[in-house]
């Protein structure tokens, strides 16, 4: 089983920060990122994440720009800056970051995250997005966002040009030979000439080829062309869904779509995220759950579910059903399809809606105690509703050092995740191959 941890300094609920346990003054602050980063590494995690966006989000919804959603991210730090940093201070966990195809270039992205593998000694991954707030737009020089279908499209090309960069050196191709004085040998490197409809890049890049060979690509774009996506390039996909049976249907068609790009399922990791209440016993977990909740007014909730939707929730009544959208929107499609699925199955109120968003950001949360959730997790497992979790705790740190504490020890006792790591890299931990080059 993968376990993943997410990163976000303000915890997974829009109340965590205002927690007592919750760190003070968590805005870019380099101590807590490195703490956070040693305990998921000392529970053997195989990964920490880093979401990213490109802007300062919610200035329209005061109430919810002055108290912070945790997926905005107003005073953060620059991922890859951020995790060359833990690099230094970390052997063994993987370390991923968030960047985007539609507002930044592939011979950047190739330089960042090779620099970053070769820093780390191969624990890097980059999470491919094409970036679904339109506003990120207004922040490079574009008057509106790219549509959705050029997005994919410039992404599908992006990521093929990332690894033909990749792939610009062989793996010996620096000797660094003092005595014949051969710092390089000139037969082992090619210029990648692409010229594409999106991209005209020549090559090769300035870095020797990463130590994985690739540094894993991940993704989590659950619409059509976000699942061919990931079908044709993803290592790992963060897969978003709210009940069991909607995530093996899920699982099933992404794992599906890998065989007309000539992949096995074998090459592919899917991680289902998750908010994870765990206490002592069920009392203790209900009762964290319930001070969160209280710390979150009204208005706030509206404003984040209307965030989540990309709609405007206040012109709807609080404690009537949730509304009925036929028409697609710009915004977060996959997340916000999901939460008005389990709005609509489960008929819940707007009210009842954005209580049950809050602590896992669209996604699944667990609750209960290390035995309950460690069954849960099992049963996704052992199902084919994921390869692991992209697990966040409510409060950070407390809530990732009570998993490791209390649920880690009961998944190795049912010999479902690891006692010690197994490989030197984030690819030989999650048990994929080194791509040949070119391959």
């Amino acid at each position: 089983m993968v376990l993943a941890a997410n990163a976000n300094a303000a915890g997974s609920h829009v109340g965590e920060w205002r927690h007592p346990d919750a760190w003070e003054r968590p805005a870019a602050n380099l101590q807590n990122a490195v703490r956070l980063a040693q305990i998921a590494e000392a529970g053997k995690f195989d990964l920490l994440f880093l979401a990213d966006g490109n802007g300062v989000r919610q200035l329209d919804k005061p109430d919810l720009f002055r108290a912070t959603s945790p997926s905005d991210r107003p005073g953060v730090f620059e991922p890859v800056t951020l995790l060359s940093a833990l690099s230094m201070v970390t052997r063994h966990i993987g370390l991923v970051a968030t960047a985007t195809t539609t507002y930044d270039e592939p011979f950047h992205i190739a330089r960042r995250f090779a620099s970053l593998d070769h820093l780390s000694g191969g624990r890097a991954g980059w999470n491919l997005v094409t970036t679904s707030n339109p506003e990120d737009a207004l922040n490079f020089s574009h008057a509106e966002h790219v549509a959705r279908d050029t997005r994919y499209e410039r992404a599908g090309e992006f990521a093929e040009v990332v690894k033909g960069l990749w792939d610009s050196w062989d793996d010996d191709a620096f000797p660094q030979d003092k005595e014949s004085g051969t710092f390089l040998l000139p037969e082992k490197v090619r210029a990648l000439n692409h010229k594409g409809k999106h991209f005209q890049v020549r090559g090769p890049l300035n870095a020797p080829r990463p130590p994985q060979g690739h540094p894993l690509i991940f993704s989590a774009g659950q619409s059509e062309a976000g699942k061919d996506l990931s079908a044709q390039h993803a290592d790992c996909v963060f897969a978003i869904e709210g009940n069991l049976a909607n995530a093996q249907k899920l699982y099933a068609d992404i794992k599906g779509r890998m065989l007309k790009f000539s992949r096995s399922e074998d090459e592919m990791r899917i991680l289902a995220g998750v908010t994870i209440f765990v206490g002592e016993t069920e009392e203790e977990a209900d009762a964290l759950f319930q001070q969160l909740e209280d710390l979150v007014s009204p208005a706030v909730g509206v404003d984040y579910l209307s965030k989540m939707l990309g709609r405007k929730m206040k012109d709807y009544p609080l404690d009537e059903p949730m509304p009925v959208f036929e028409e697609e929107h710009v915004g977060h499609t996959g997340i916000g399809k999901g939460i008005l699925r389990l709005a609509y199955e489960e008929k819940l109120t707007v009210r009842e809606t954005y209580k049950r968003i809050l602590p896992q950001m669209g996604g699944n949360m667990f609750k209960g105690d290390a035995k309950k959730i460690a069954d849960t997790m099992e049963e996704w497992f052992a199902t084919r509703a994921c390869d692991g979790f992209m697990i966040a705790a409510p409060v950070v740190p407390t809530g990732l050092e009570r998993f490791i504490r209390l649920v880690v020890p009961e998944l190795r006792r049912r010999g479902l995740f690891r006692e010690e790591y197994e490989g030197s890299t984030l690819r030989e931990n999650l048990g994929l191959a080194r791509p040949a080059r070119g391959g």
